[in-house]
This record gives C-alpha cells, structure tokens and sequence, in this order.
C-alpha cells in the first residue's frame, strides 16, 4: 500500500491516475478499494471509484445466446469495446462520462453521466480488468489473489447450493482468464488474501 500512497502523493496538479483492482468473484476487492478510499479521504485526495459490474449489459444478451455460459460471462457480461471506447478512453481526458449503468431489478441499462474532478486517483475494481482491451489505460493493477474454496464460502448458501452454475459459468471462465491473460503476472502487486 505503501507504493500506492506515494504514487497518490506525486500525483501532478490536473492529472488523473488510473488504478485498478482486479481478481476473481470474492476475492476481497470491494473491502481494498473502501480501505484505499478511506485512506485518500483521510488524506483529503480526490478518489473516483468505478466498479465494473455497475457496466455488464442486459441478461438476453449474456444468458442463453447459444454459447458456452463460461464464454458469456468472460466475452459477453460487458460490451467489452463500448467501454474502451466510452469509459477507458476518457478517463484522463475527458470532465464528464456518459455512461450505461445496468439495473439489475429492471434488466436495463440507463445514461449516467459522471464529472470528474482535473485532480484525482480513479480506482476502477472488478474482475477480468487485465483483458488485452483495457489493460494498457491503467497506471498500476492490484491483483487481488484468494483461493476458490475461500471465495465459494464467502458466497451465499443459496448461491452455493447451485454448484453447477458456477462450474459450467464462472470457474471455467476465471481458469480461462487466469490461464490465458495471466493476470497475477501483469500486476504491478499481487495481494494474497
């Protein structure tokens, strides 16, 4: 953390950093970047935080499209090239994002549209960050790295109850995100939690 903390410190006036956390489904990323706000809070610095499953599309176009379900959830869960286009891209340039943010209870995306102060650390979390078409926008990637039984308890009993979901649909897509983009080997820090 301590590698993070000065690179927020030597951050320049009317500059933007990118950070992300990535790892896998429960892994413990959402309680690093509350940690990270907090710490940039205490230390008056601005922090704008970005969790991409906010971003995934509606369910007809990642569930039942005659695909493997481990692909749905890797290639199709978010509209991968609209948001290197319309997120990625304009993080260090643009003031304000126009953004398709997904409600769950409606199954729709509606336009959020976000400022963003000329000065601030961007903490983007989620899993699959390091994908080849978003990984070169980051300034520093935390891997958040936590075994499948410890992640699996940390789910739900009733999410657990259905083993096959998440043989056929998540594992098979984190062994392929793990085994093909390599992502504890891209990071700049990898956290064992």
């Amino acid at each position: 953390m301590i590698t993070i903390l000065n690179m927020i410190l030597k951050m320049e006036q009317g500059k933007r950093m990118i950070l992300g956390i990535d790892g896998l489904s429960r892994s413990g990323k959402t309680t690093l970047v509350k940690n990270i706000e907090h710490q940039l809070q205490e230390m008056n610095k601005n922090v704008c935080i970005f969790h991409i499953d906010d971003y995934i599309v509606e369910r007809k176009r990642r569930y039942n499209t005659g695909c493997e379900e481990w692909y749905e959830y890797y290639s199709l869960q978010w509209d991968v090239e609209w948001l290197k286009e319309n997120f990625f891209k304009k993080l260090k340039a643009s003031t304000e994002l126009s953004l398709l943010k997904y409600e769950t209870i409606s199954d729709t995306q509606r336009a959020q549209n976000v400022k963003l102060p000329d000065t601030c650390l961007i903490i983007i979390e989620g899993v699959f960050l390091q994908r080849s078409e978003w990984r070169a926008f980051f300034d520093y990637m935390i891997y958040v790295d936590c075994s499948r039984d410890k992640r699996f308890k940390r789910e739900s009993a009733g999410t657990q109850n259905n083993l096959k979901k998440f043989s056929e649909r998540y594992w098979k897509a984190e062994d392929y995100y793990v085994e093909t983009v390599l992502p504890m080997e891209l990071a700049n820090l990898v956290i064992i939690n």
